[in-house]
C-alpha cells in the first residue's frame, strides 16, 4: 500500500484524513496520523482499516525522521513555524511534500534542493491561502486568454459563524486558531494598491478602515486589509495593475468593537503580566486603566474610550463577562494577547452542534476593447459540526486533493511552490465542485477602488 503520513491532526484535519480514508480502497493508500496527542489522532482516523494513528512528537528528531522514512508522500497539519524540519527531512529522505501553510523564508530556501531531488514541496493550498489563489487565478488566467488588461484585483475571505449559529452580539465564533485572531493585523501596516498609489494603515488604525460587502443570500459584510497585500503582486502576474487588495471579512460592527481590545493594549503579546494567574478579568481589564479612587472599572473604561452606555459596543463588551470579578485568568506569565484570547474562548468556543461558515469574495476589474469591466465572485461554504467544519473543510481537501495529485504524478513541477498555476489548479478547483465549493461569477459595473472607507 502506498502510504501517506499526515502530521498534526487538529481542527483542520478531519476533512483532510476523511477523504483520503474514502479513496483509500480505490487508491490502495494506507493513512498514517502521526501527532502527540495519540487519542486526538486515533479519533480522527476512528479504527479505519486503511489508518493507522501513531503517537508522534515532531521535536523527537528520532521518531519524526522514522516517520517520514517510511511514508511515500508527506503531509504536514502543524503550526506553520514547525513546518521546516519536516521540510528539510522531506529533501533528506526524498519525499514530497504538502502544507496549506503560507511559505516561510526558510522553506523557500529549500527550493533549489527540491529542484536537484525532483521534490514536489506544494504550501499554500488550503482556503486561504489555498481556493483564494486558485479561483482567483482561474479568473484571471480567463480575462488574460481574451486579451484583457488587469486594473483592479480585490480578495476577501472570512472564517465565521453560520446564520444559524450565529447567537452573540459580535457575530463572530472561533473557527480557527484563536491565537491568530487575536493578533490579526501585528507586525507592521498593511500596505496596498490604490489607484497606483501605495497605501499604508498603521496596525491602531487597522479596524477602522473597513470596506462593505454585500454577498447574496447572506446579507452584509465589513472587510479589514491584510497586512501585506503586495505579495502576490508579481506571483499572479499582476505588476502593472493600479489597484491591489487583499483583506479580512467579519460582519459589519465586528472591527469597531474589536478596535477598543487594540486601543487599550490587550492585544500585545510582547510581554507578560505580573501575577497574571491571580487576576480576574476584572483585574486584567483594569490594568489597562487610569487608577481612581471612586470610580469603578467600568466607567474608567468607557471614559477611556469614549463609549455610550447605550451603545452596542458596550453591550458586546458585557456580554463577554470582561468585568467579572468571578472569573480568574489562570494563566501564569501570560501576555495580554493570552489572557484576551481565554477570555473570549468562553463566549466565541463552537458548540458541538455549531455551524461555522467560509466565505470568499472577489472583484475583478479588467480593460477590453477600450471598455472597462468587472467581475464580483463569491463563495460560501457551511460546515456541519464542530468538528467538520466548513473551515476544515475548505482547508483540508484541497490539501487531501493536491496530496493525491502528487501521489500519483498530475503535478510534477518540482520545487517549493504555491498553486496558481492551472496544471494545478484546474483539476482542484474541479474536484472541489463535487463538494460544493463552488463560485458564482456575476458581470457588474466597474467602479474602482472607491468603497473603502479612508
Amino acid at each position: 500500500m502506498r502510504k501517506i503520513l499526515v502530521i498534526g491532526s487538529g481542527k483542520s484535519a478531519s476533512y483532510l484524513i476523511k477523504y483520503l480514508l474514502d479513496h483509500s480502497e480505490k487508491e490502495n493508500l494506507l493513512i498514517i496520523v502521526g501527532d502527540i496527542n495519540f487519542s486526538h489522532a486515533k479519533k480522527l482516523t476512528n479504527n479505519h482499516q486503511n489508518a493507522q494513528a501513531i503517537m508522534l512528537d515532531v521535536f523527537d528528531k528520532q521518531s519524526r525522521e522514522s516517520a517520514i522514512q517510511n511514508a511515500d508522500i508527506v503531509v504536514s497539519m502543524l503550526p506553520a513555524r514547525f513546518h521546516i524540519e519536516v521540510a528539510k527531512d522531506c529533501i533528506t529522505f526524498n519525499k514530497n511534500m504538502v502544507t496549506a501553510s503560507y511559505v516561510s523564508d526558510e522553506m523557500h530556501a529549500l527550493d533549489k534542493a527540491a529542484k536537484d531531488k525532483g521534490l514536489v514541496f506544494m504550501n499554500e493550498i488550503g482556503v486561504d491561502p489555498g481556493i483564494d489563489h486558485m479561483s482567483a487565478m482561474k479568473v484571471i488566467d480567463k480575462i488574460r486568454a481574451k486579451g484583457g488588461k488587469m486594473l483592479l484585483f480585490e480578495s476577501f475571505t472570512g472564517g465565521l459563524v453560520a446564520p444559524e449559529s450565529d447567537n452573540n452580539l459580535w457575530n463572530y465564533k472561533f473557527t480557527w486558531n484563536p491565537r491568530n485572531v487575536v493578533v490579526a493585523g501585528q507586525g507592521g501596516a498593511a500596505k496596498f494598491l490604490q489607484e497606483g498609489t501605495y497605501k499604508y494603515i498603521p496596525y491602531n488604525r487597522l479596524f477602522r478602515r473597513t470596506e462593505f460587502l454585500d454577498v447574496e443570500g447572506y446579507g452584509r459584510f465589513e472587510a479589514y486589509a491584510n497586512r501585506d497585500s503586495l505579495k502576490y503582486q508579481s506571483v499572479y502576474g499582476l505588476e502593472n495593475i493600479k489597484t491591489l487588495y487583499r483583506g479580512t471579512m467579519r460582519r459589519v460592527g465586528f472591527s469597531r468593537a474589536w478596535n477598543m481590545f487594540v486601543q487599550l493594549g490587550m492585544t500585545d503579546d510582547s510581554y507578560t503580566i505580573e501575577d497574571s494567574e491571580n487576576m480576574s478579568y476584572r483585574d486584567f481589564v483594569n490594568s489597562f486603566l487610569p487608577y481612581s479612587p471612586t470610580d469603578s472599572v467600568e466607567l474608567k473604561f468607557r471614559y477611556q474610550l469614549k463609549i455610550d452606555q447605550d451603545d452596542i459596543i458596550w453591550d458586546k463588551l458585557i456580554e463577554l463577562d470582561l468585568f467579572s470579578s468571578k472569573k480568574m485568568v489562570e494563566l501564569k506569565q501570560a501576555t495580554p494577547a493570552q489572557i484576551l484570547q481565554k477570555i473570549l474562548m468562553d463566549s466565541w468556543a463552537l458548540a458541538e452542534d455549531d455551524k461555522d461558515m467560509i466565505v470568499m469574495y472577489h472583484k475583478f476589474g479588467y480593460e477590453l476593447d477600450g471598455k472597462k469591466h468587472q467581475i464580483d465572485s463569491t463563495m460560501v461554504t457551511i460546515g456541519e459540526d464542530d468538528t467538520y467544519t466548513a473551515m476544515s473543510k475548505t482547508v483540508g481537501l484541497p490539501v487531501a486533493i493536491a496530496t493525491l495529485a502528487v501521489l500519483n504524478k498530475t503535478i510534477t513541477t518540482p520545487g517549493v511552490q504555491i498553486p496558481i498555476t492551472k496544471e494545478v489548479y484546474g483539476p482542484i478547483l474541479e474536484e472541489l465542485e463535487k463538494y460544493d465549493i463552488t463560485f458564482k461569477e456575476h458581470d457588474v459595473p466597474y467602479l474602482g477602488y472607491n468603497q473603502l472607507h479612508v
